[in-house]
């Protein structure tokens, strides 16, 4: 027993989960002036958060949790020679040059809910009534929750409202424990704002979640579902779950509480992932959803399985394939863009199979 908690602290210190780097600010020194001909987007984050307000403005928000929701919108850049899936960051010593680099330019604080909604609504109004909802996973800083919903967005060509809900992960490979609580800890937030979300003017609310993000995800629909509002009046939309770090049983579990969704939901693994081979590790050998090899198992839960063990993957432990493989983000772009029925919804999940094959 001794053997193996050594052995998985190692490999605890050897792999960076979902963020994959040390926390930096948000918030830079001031922005190089840079000619609109050299940015490839400009988009606002909307974000609810389970995480503390940070003393260090930079930051805005840290790994300390909090006990009520707070709200932000940050307004980001893509830089022009930005390629998809990637996340062109700024190192250490670089000047905040826009033209190169994702840049967030401002952050706007709410002090309470009515005001935060209100800026919501405008903006989804604006964008003809579509939410996209984040929930990122384990081992997140602020900073690249805000710069990977981002990237989604872009690369995906998303024409709704980015919302990030974003839970206070500690953003350290050691801090899995904690993370795995803080997500427990904000599964009733994250279920405040969808219901929020929904009082917004929102006639369609999709949810992409990856890794633990799946699992305080999960829950939420869960809770929605024991009071009688599983696809919250109608405005659920596809439900993406991407390498999902839940028990598989744990999982059963939740789909048999929820029951079979009217739209199945997009279930994306892949048994090559190392990220959630120490999960599965940690949690006594047990198999995760996201590299689980039975799909056909998980099928029968009314959930559509997609297998991207042979599809190329730009981050060394194969866990964010969702988001970094180009074709693939854009194919999940095209399938959230589709309004018009199940039929049209099927065909393009049937394209991102067949990428996986």
């Amino acid at each position: 027993m001794r053997l193996k908690t050594i052995c998985i602290l190692a490999l605890a210190l050897l792999v960076a989960g979902c963020g994959g780097r040390k926390t930096e600010e948000l918030l830079g020194s001031a922005v190089m002036s840079t000619p609109v001909t050299e940015i490839a987007g400009n988009h606002s984050i909307f974000i609810a958060t389970t995480r503390k307000r940070s003393d260090d403005p930079n930051k805005v928000f840290d790994g300390e949790r909090s006990a009520t929701l707070n709200y932000a919108r940050v307004n980001v850049t893509v830089p022009g020679i930005h390629q998809p899936g990637q996340i062109e960051r700024r190192s250490r010593g670089k000047s905040d040059d826009p033209a190169k680099y994702f840049m967030a330019s401002e952050v706007v604080g709410y002090d309470t809910q009515p005001k935060f909604s209100s800026a919501l609504s405008a903006d989804i109004a604006a964008r003809g009534g579509r939410v996209m909802l984040f929930v990122h996973g384990y081992n997140t800083g602020f900073d690249d929750a805000v710069y990977r919903l981002t990237q989604i967005a872009h690369d995906s060509g998303y024409p709704g409202t980015p919302v990030l809900f974003s839970w206070a992960s500690g953003a350290k490979t050691t801090d899995y424990v904690y993370d795995k609580e803080s997500a427990s800890a904000a599964r009733d937030q994250l279920e405040v704002t969808l219901r929020m979300l929904a009082q917004t003017g929102a006639r369609r609310i999709d949810i992409v979640a990856h890794s633990m993000g799946t699992w305080v995800t999960m829950e939420a629909l869960r809770q929605l579902a024991i009071t009688g509002d599983r696809d919250l009046g109608g405005r659920l939309g596809d439900v993406v779950l991407a390498s999902p770090d839940i028990d598989v049983d744990v999982f059963k579990s939740q789909m048999r509480r929820y029951g079979k969704p009217d739209k199945p939901f997009i279930l994306l693994l892949s048994d090559d992932d190392r990220a959630l081979r120490l999960s599965g590790l940690i949690a006594g050998s047990r198999p995760r959803v996201g590299d689980y090899k039975d799909a056909a198992d998980l099928a029968t839960y009314g959930v559509s399985v997609v297998d991207l063990s042979s599809v190329k993957g730009s981050d060394r432990f194969n866990h964010t394939k969702f988001a970094d493989n180009p074709e693939l983000v854009k194919m999940i772009g095209q399938r959230l863009r589709e309004d018009d029925g199940f039929a049209s919804d099927q065909t393009v999940t049937d394209r991102i199979s067949q990428l996986g094959q």
